[in-house]
């Protein structure tokens, strides 16, 4: 992989959205060396150590489960020392997003078998949960890349810990992207590559960091090969409409919710009642 054949981008590649997670772990879990090498590759950027990636852990539902559309794909990894990875992709993150990664990378944590007589707690190992967040900012710096372990702000003392959530914010790219390609960081390197793969005018750009970036260089050549598949791309159109549906369905309830209770308030102020009791009678509902 020393010599890998690079595959470049034109501008008519129609290339799939790699911040859409099926396709995400699709291109980081696919049976090829590649594959393998550019998942090793992210993890090890993100982390800022080297590991290699040593199995993955299916955790898809049945290809006829219909809960399928529901289930963000991540990837459960562990590396060859033993440490265990849980990354994914999120487009459409929810404003709950930190405290569902708290609370998966507690079970990451607690999730590791130490019964038994000879078992102890410093057999436990190293867990990373890591989000790659599409759209939505969380945090209110403009730093894109967060690395959190247990910390005593006060003291500034760290636990030392073995429990670390890595949040990567691709929406605080706009100065970022403008570096040229030499000045970047391989984190930097990465989050341009999910954030403006699919900008055609971004392309130049995108090969000079498959150039530079032999694990990106990877993954780009597996999500070409990936985008060639005609079943694949159909069911991401499926599961673009059922997005948008629903998007669409939970929108025309908030405004109906909206009028109605505008509708209401306007009958309880003719009716006599004070803005306190109406405040009043809506919290008790």
């Amino acid at each position: 992989m020393n010599h890998l054949n690079r595959t470049y981008l034109s501008d008519t590649d129609d290339i799939m959205d790699i911040r859409r997670d099926r396709v995400f772990k699709a291109v980081f879990t696919r049976n090829t060396p590649e594959s393998r090498g550019a998942l090793s590759k992210l993890i090890s950027a993100l982390i800022c150590r080297e590991v290699t990636v040593e199995t993955i852990t299916s955790n898809e539902p049945p290809i006829d489960d219909l809960r399928e559309r529901q289930i963000r794909f991540d990837i459960n990894c562990k590396t060859e020392a033993g440490e265990l990875v849980n990354i994914e992709m999120g487009l459409n993150p929810t404003r709950f997003e930190p405290i569902r990664l708290e609370y998966y990378a507690g079970k990451l944590f607690t999730g590791q078998g130490i019964r038994g007589s000879e078992k102890n707690y410093d057999q436990l190992k190293q867990i990373y949960q890591i989000a790659i967040l599409a759209k939505e900012q969380f945090f209110a710096d403009q730093v894109f890349l967060h690395s959190f372990e247990y910390y005593d702000p006060v003291n500034s003392i760290s636990l030392n810990g073995r429990s670390r959530i890595i949040t990567l914010e691709l929406s605080k790219l706009d100065k970022v992207v403008d570096k040229p390609v030499k000045e970047t960081s391989a984190q930097e390197r990465w989050a341009i590559f999910f954030e403006y793969l699919t900008e055609k005018s971004k392309r130049g750009k995108i090969n000079e960091i498959i150039e530079r970036e032999e694990g990106i260089a990877m993954a780009s050549k597996e999500l070409i090969e990936f985008s060639k598949d005609e079943i694949e791309r159909a069911r991401l159109i499926s599961e673009e409409k059922y997005e948008l549906d629903l998007r669409t369905r939970i929108y025309a309830a908030e405004q109906k919710a909206e009028r109605k209770g505008k509708l209401e308030i306007i009958d309880l102020l003719k009716s006599g009642k004070s803005p306190e009791e109406i405040i009043r009678d809506f919290g008790s509902e």
